[in-house]
């Protein structure tokens, strides 16, 4: 290959994961916090409705307690409960999703950028994120429109300086799934406690465990067409 020659513009330059199910088994946090607000307010609290509010922006998960619950507190105040919760409870420790770690530790080796993409607040993102090798993190209260708008993960590209298209999206939900594909990144997607949708930009995988880098390059190759 000459010195002139440059790759792709769709080859892998960044790999952009979700938090909540994806980089950590958070959903049972969640759900406890749910739980709990809904003895407080004697009502049940069911499967169904836990199911209802993965993936989903803060403040729409914080509607839906409100009134599912008929509480007085507004959404806003119901999120700063469940909020509470969760740093509290990944203080104590972050419940890894299999593979994730030792993925992320790979990545950052090849010296590929990583950036953080979730819905959720960034005092909960920062707990995590301090444990990662990190480029840049945004969270669901540092932009105007969360997921499943793109403009989370257009967002995180522009920070590490890549374009959508060469990024890698890893995610385990509709929401997420469509904010990465609406920004234009290809999207991994890893099922936890939903399933996620085929798409033409999505490429699913039933764990992280066992991927290394070159699987990744070759996934979003294989969904972008740079490979051919």
């Amino acid at each position: 290959m000459s010195e002139t020659s440059t790759a792709p513009a769709t080859t892998l330059k960044a790999v952009l994961w979700d938090l909540d199910g994806t980089l950590i088994d958070s959903e049972p946090l969640w759900m406890q916090a749910e739980h709990r607000m809904a003895a407080e307010h004697d009502t049940e609290w069911t499967e169904e409705d836990a199911m209802a509010l993965v993936g989903n922006a803060l403040i729409v998960s914080g509607e839906y307690i409100r009134q599912r619950l008929g509480s007085e507190l507004s959404a806003a105040e119901i999120v700063d409960v469940l909020v509470e919760h969760m740093v509290d409870s990944l203080g104590q420790d972050v419940p890894w999703r299999p593979g994730a770690l030792e993925l992320v530790t790979a990545l950052d080796e090849a010296g590929v950028p990583q950036a953080l993409v979730t819905s959720s607040y960034a005092s909960i993102a920062s707990v995590v994120a301090a444990h990662l090798p990190l480029a840049s993190v945004v969270a669901g209260d540092t932009v105007t429109h969360p997921k499943p708008h793109p403009e989370p993960y257009a967002t995180a590209a522009a920070a590490l300086g890549v374009d959508p298209t060469e990024c890698l999206a890893v995610e385990d939900s509709n929401t997420g799934a469509r904010s990465a594909e609406a920004a234009g990144c290809v999207v991994l997607v890893v099922p936890h406690m939903v399933p996620v949708e085929a798409s033409v930009r999505r490429v699913e995988r039933p764990s992280l465990t066992g991927l290394g880098v070159a699987d990744l390059v070759a996934l979003h190759d294989q969904v972008s067409g740079s490979g051919s």
